[in-house]
């Protein structure tokens, strides 16, 4: 059967173009390696090399052999190279889901500080809302979720790291009819507008909203982004994270209320799985740092 060896000495044989060459490269006597192509070409029932007086050069079917002898060699080795690493700990790829309420620009760069520490391991970034962070982690679809609020996961091993709290801020548009009203807003004054939030992205576990009353019209969003937009335009009336408010509310855009019945705040914390613990998750986790520097960086 063709070895990995002697793919090797094909390979260093169509490479030096010489018996005698390749069998100074591997350390043997020239007869040796001759007659090593020739219980290969045996096996193949194909001529590899045209021998000349001193040197070969490949046959059609040798370049043909030689091509994926290469291929074959560069699979065995990564596949040696793999074993070795999973043996140690390593995992191919890393998955990380975020609840879409955390900072766009810090994801940027935390997958541009990963892949200049880890040049083999893919990273899966996963966007999600509420309660599809906590069912992503817990179905195994990611390792590790950043701003995970109010659920958690039972019967798996998972750690936890609190983030702090998550304060809402009540808004409504600058020429909404309730922008003016210079009191707490009651619910039956409330519900006569859409609320505006975002879809739960769990798929198997139930569902959260951001705030809805009871016989309320929904104005569902894809993210805040549009949030925005859409209570700029006074298309409804609703809650949104604080951090994400405020700048906002400052220019002008929009208006925060008080309610009679308040929000309180989220907490939010950052979990991550146990048992799929990889020198990747452990940089990951040391990198994202302690409960300060996590809210700082994801909700500042």
């Amino acid at each position: 059967m063709l070895s990995e060896q002697s793919l090797q000495l094909i390979d260093m044989v169509a490479r030096v173009g010489s018996f005698t060459a390749a069998a100074n490269k591997l350390h043997k006597v020239p007869s040796a390696v001759s007659y090593a192509v020739k219980q290969v070409e045996e096996e193949l029932g194909a001529i590899l090399f045209e021998r000349h007086h001193r040197s070969v050069t490949l046959t059609p079917a040798g370049e043909s052999f030689v091509k994926q002898a290469r291929s074959i060699l560069t699979n065995m080795a990564a596949m040696k190279d793999d074993t070795k690493r999973v043996s140690n700990g390593w995992q191919p790829t890393l998955s990380i889901a975020l609840d879409n309420m955390v900072r766009a620009d810090k994801i940027s760069v935390l997958i541009a500080d990963f892949y200049r520490h880890f040049t083999d391991v893919e990273l899966i970034i996963r966007i999600e809302v509420f309660n599809g962070v906590w069912e992503s982690i817990a179905n195994g679809r990611s390792d590790i979720a950043i701003g995970a609020t109010t659920a958690i996961p039972v019967g798996g091993d998972y750690h936890f790291k609190d983030m702090g709290d998550i304060k809402w801020a009540f808004l409504v548009g600058k020429r909404h009819p309730l922008a003016e009203v210079d009191r707490p807003l009651t619910d039956d004054e409330l519900r006569q507008y859409p609320s505006i939030c975002l879809e739960d992205t769990s798929r198997e576990i139930p569902k959260r909203m951001t705030w809805l009353l009871e016989n309320q019209r929904r104005l569902v969003v894809p993210d805040w982004i549009r949030a925005i937009n859409c209570f700029r335009e006074g298309l409804g009336v609703g809650y949104m994270p604080m951090h994400f408010a405020e700048p906002f509310i400052k220019a002008g855009a929009l208006i925060q209320k008080e309610l009679v019945t308040k929000k309180s705040p989220s907490p939010c914390c950052l979990a991550w799985n146990g048992a799929n613990m990889s020198p990747a998750m452990s940089w990951v986790l040391e990198y994202l740092g302690d409960s300060e520097k996590l809210h700082k960086d994801w909700f500042h």
